[in-house]
């Protein structure tokens, strides 16, 4: 029994000698760790409209026929305005009782029908026309104005190269600091997705010959990377 002991104890050893070298194999390598970062902006060439039609009515029948009519009166002119049928969307379409402002019992005192349309204007000179047009035309909800890049691939890859650059310039600060020299890049990981910086104009600003300025908008980039190091 003694020996079978004997025995047992130094088999463990040995596994325990030979499994150490493996957990060294397995530790990451020495490596400086740093967030490149970079922004490239653009004026946009695509606009984006939330407007429509609400009205009361004492019933919902006569609220939702209101609100039909007048929304057949601006889709109408949002195709004369040359916008097409596939960048207008429904964004909202709702019929709700509305209640008495007193205490007491809910009392209904009528009825608000809303149909509020998203429409893509694919011309940035055009903005302000459209949205005279469609207030003419009957709509009384306009929410606001947001402007886009139609094609951001092109920049956001660039911006993908600066932040690498970026991410090692940080990293040669930190081993010249250190006294050792940069190798090359372990791992480089992009840090959640790219970040479009919208530019938003709301309705309040809005009325008959408004002027639209869309500025630029903003890409972020954000990457970090683990550099490679080796003394000197």
């Amino acid at each position: 029994m003694n020996m079978l002991r004997t025995l047992s104890a130094a088999v463990a050893a040995c596994c325990l000698l030979v499994a150490l070298p493996a957990r060294a194999q397995d530790a990451p390598p020495p490596g400086i760790v740093v967030r490149g970062e970079a922004q490239k902006s653009v004026a946009p060439d695509t606009a984006r409209i939330e407007a429509g039609v609400s009205n009361f009515a004492k019933s919902a029948r006569a609220a939702a026929d209101a609100t039909n009519l007048a929304m057949g009166k601006v889709l109408l002119e949002l195709k004369n305005a040359g916008i097409e049928t596939k960048d207008v969307q429904t964004s909202q379409l709702s019929l709700q009782p509305q209640y008495a402002d007193r205490p007491g019992p809910s009392e209904i005192t009528g009825y608000v029908a809303k149909n509020i349309v998203s429409v893509r204007i694919r011309d940035i000179a055009a903005v302000a026309g459209v949205l005279d047009r469609l207030m003419a035309a009957g709509a009384n909800e306009v929410r606001g104005i947001s402007f886009m890049v139609s094609d951001s691939s092109k920049l956001l890859d660039e911006a993908r190269t600066e932040a690498v650059a970026d991410a090692r310039r940080k990293a040669e600060i930190y081993a010249r600091a250190a006294g050792l020299t940069l190798g090359a890049p372990l791992s480089i990981v992009e840090d959640s997705s790219p970040v479009v910086m919208p530019m938003r104009k709301m309705a309040a600003e809005f009325a008959d010959g408004a002027q639209v300025a869309p500025g630029e908008q903003t890409l972020n980039v954000s990457v970090t990377v683990n550099w490679a190091i080796k003394a000197k």
